[in-house]
């Protein structure tokens, strides 16, 4: 199975972590929406995507990234984020991501969230929030996450 991470994390690198623990249990290169071509993608049979969250919602260059495939993706797709905060009832932007996705085409197996170390205002007032995250339990269960998706029944390429 030949998989990439497509990831855009920001502020304290808290999603980058959690890519790359999950990539190094994938054997999966992980690249900012600015280092790959979307056309690339089709020679995987697995594209994880990760975003921190900003304004309750996934950064707008991953989102544009997205938004910009072309439909009839033929891969199997997980999605995963960090966050200050958890995603709130009014606002999903994890479902509303795996939606673009699946409108795309790929079959989103798995996501996966976790807290990150927050600074954005008014919280950098007060030195931020969640500081120390992702921590190690944190990114533990990042693989475990990914121990998951290589379970050959949910991430074997789509016939």
């Amino acid at each position: 199975m030949k998989s990439i991470i497509v990831c855009k994390s920001v502020s304290h690198g808290n999603t980058r972590k959690v890519a790359d623990v999950i990539g190094e249990v994938l054997g999966a290169r992980v690249v900012d929406p600015s280092e790959i071509d979307v056309g690339e993608l089709s020679a995987y049979d697995c594209v994880g995507f990760g975003s921190g969250v900003r304004n309750m919602d996934f950064y707008r260059e991953l989102r544009e990234f997205a938004a910009s495939l072309p439909e009839g993706q033929r891969a199997k797709a997980f999605v995963f984020n960090t966050s200050g905060f958890p995603e709130p009832p009014f606002r999903r932007y994890q479902r509303n991501f795996v939606s673009l996705l699946e409108n795309k085409g790929f079959e989103v197996v798995d996501t996966f969230s976790c807290y990150g170390y927050d600074t954005f205002l008014p919280l950098k007032i007060v030195g931020g929030v969640r500081k120390g995250r992702p921590n190690t339990e944190d990114l533990e269960a990042a693989r475990g996450f990914a121990e998951g998706l290589r379970d050959p029944d949910r991430l074997s390429p789509l016939m």
